[in-house]
């Protein structure tokens, strides 16, 4: 909701009608709101209503991946060892996903790579595979063999779990996460009793690490993959120096891999100063594909600012009372509307979990474990899980205000 048409609201799937009565609460004042479909040939003005949708594939049966993206090729059609198999077995994923089955024989190889992929279609698994194939032949060193740089704790936290999956059967091998609201001397107490050949990081903790810790300069210097995971991301939110200092802490020779929903030119710039020249780019979105997924409905609702609160009040009431198993994210463009927001709503009786930048990553983290695994739940968040954070049946998105980057305004969502 917001002055221009900019806003989201992403009803996911056909609902049960399970009407109940919501007037026992506080009564708004209403205003007529219309919708418009997006991505239709001829923008189609519609009633507010709830779009409905049932998607063709679960994505709980295709591995947490949006059945849509899958191609024909199994995992263990590809060139990969018995031990990554068994854990990708293990994980739930059976057939590769289109951008997996285009980056992985690409990146066996060796070849730096930029890809260009939507969010939700196994960009992870396909960076943190070949990576894992390449350090499982070396032998076992407490250097650090593959750092993945990531824009959130969120994602960083999520990235190093997806690889603890794929480390099952490699007992040599090991896994780190190290990011900001959490305490330094734990981390590095962490590090140096139980080295890891894998590290996990964003940007600021990981200069904290090059700045403050003894030994961590030299470990880096063991580095044969670097990732930067949604590197649009990473740029839109100020880390271009850090990165740049980073690299050039790590060693010249090595493979780099980008990963990313958009390509604009800062993602060209900084892939000149972190890649080979030779570098692949890999563009796994078709042109005319829209940016967002195909399957999910989306309508925006523009209304006066004094309005908004109103409005979400009741598209809430209502998703609330005709869903048992509702599962709502509502995101706010900085963490003091995200706090205030939550606040209200919260003393409106409805089931609140918040999450922003001034919560503590222990808080942080805990709720986002919260909103995983359960349902019956409204998350409020700032755009600190609005790439890249799996969610698992998500019924309905909301936007609430106008994001300021042209692309931040698409939030790439793993819907599951």
């Amino acid at each position: 909701m917001s002055g221009s048409p900019g806003d989201a609201v992403h009803p996911k799937r056909r609902r049960r009608r399970q009407r109940r009565d919501t007037e026992d609460g506080p009564s708004f004042p209403r205003v007529p709101v219309t919708s418009m479909e997006i991505g239709a040939d001829k923008a189609d003005v519609v009633e507010e209503k709830a779009m409905e949708l049932d998607a063709e594939k679960s994505a709980a049966d295709t591995g947490g991946v949006d059945g849509s993206y899958l191609s024909e090729t199994r995992f263990d059609q590809c060139a990969v060892s018995l031990l990554s198999l068994k854990g990708i077995k293990d994980a739930g994923y059976e057939r590769m996903t289109q951008v997996q089955e285009a980056t992985l024989p690409i990146i066996l190889q060796g070849e730096d790579v930029l890809a260009k992929a939507k969010t939700g279609t196994g960009k992870t698994v396909a960076f943190l595979l070949p990576a894992i194939e390449l350090l499982s032949t070396l032998p076992r060193s407490p250097y650090i063999n593959l750092l993945a740089i990531c824009p959130t704790r969120e994602l960083a936290n999520q990235v190093a779990a997806e690889a603890q999956k794929l480390l099952k059967y490699h007992r040599s091998l090991g896994v780190q996460v190290v990011i900001g609201g959490t305490r330094l001397p734990q981390e590095q107490r962490r590090m140096k009793s139980n080295p890891c050949q894998i590290l996990v990081a964003t940007p600021g903790r990981l200069k904290d690490h090059l700045e403050n810790t003894p030994g961590f300069s030299n470990r880096i210097k063991g580095v044969k993959v670097l990732v930067l995971d949604e590197a649009d991301r990473l740029l839109d939110m100020g880390f271009r120096r850090d990165i740049e200092k980073i690299i050039a802490c790590i060693p010249k020779e090595r493979q780099t891999l980008l990963f990313s929903a958009t390509v604009p030119a800062e993602v060209r710039q900084i892939s000149h100063v972190a890649m080979k020249k030779d570098y692949k780019f890999i563009n796994t979105v078709k042109e005319g594909d829209e940016e967002t997924h195909s399957q999910v409905s989306q309508t925006y609702m523009v209304a006066p600012l004094n309005m908004h609160f109103s409005i979400l009040y009741d598209v809430l009431n209502k998703h609330v009372a005709e869903d048992a198993e509702y599962k709502v994210i509502v995101f706010c463009t900085t963490a003091m509307v995200t706090k205030l927001l939550a606040e209200i709503l919260a003393q409106l009786k409805l089931n609140i979990r918040e999450i922003h930048s001034r919560k503590s990553q222990s808080a942080r983290t805990k709720v986002s474990d919260e909103f995983r695994r359960s349902k019956g739940l409204i998350l409020v968040s700032s755009d600190v899980s609005a790439r890249g954070v799996d969610y698992p049946d998500v019924t309905l998105v909301i936007q609430v205000g106008y994001m300021i980057a042209s692309h931040t305004r698409i939030f790439h969502l793993h819907l599951s």
